[in-house]
């Protein structure tokens, strides 16, 4: 991942109802939402949403499908990856005490059945 692509992503999420998107999309999993019901749970308008899951979208962050008339969102795991790969890099510098912690909040943190 390159430092544009990861301020992109960065830039993304360092929004309210962004963040609140990608989380849901997240604990979904790879089925992913239709965006009418992101809208609901969020209790967000659609233009709005619309608006949000373009930026995530243009970001990597997220993926979209259309299933009929329905449009899926789902997070993009290997985008996040990278991201979290991308702010991880070198963090230890040789001490693997520095990132040992962060790894296993990392994996306590993954649920099953997005893994």
């Amino acid at each position: 991942m390159e430092s544009q692509d990861a301020i992109e992503g960065l830039s993304a999420l360092a929004h309210p109802g962004r963040l609140a998107v990608f989380r849901l999309l997240v604990q979904a999993g790879a089925a992913g939402v239709p965006a009418g019901e992101i809208a609901r749970a969020l209790g967000a308008p659609a233009n709005t949403m619309s608006t949000q899951l373009a930026i995530l979208t243009r970001a990597g962050l997220i993926r979209s499908r259309r299933e009929s008339r329905s449009v899926i969102y789902s997070a993009d795991y290997d985008q996040i990856g990278g991201l979290i790969g991308f702010l991880m890099q070198d963090c230890c510098q040789g001490r693997p005490e520095v990132c040992g912690p962060l790894l296993a909040m990392s994996a306590a943190a993954c649920a099953p059945a997005c893994c």
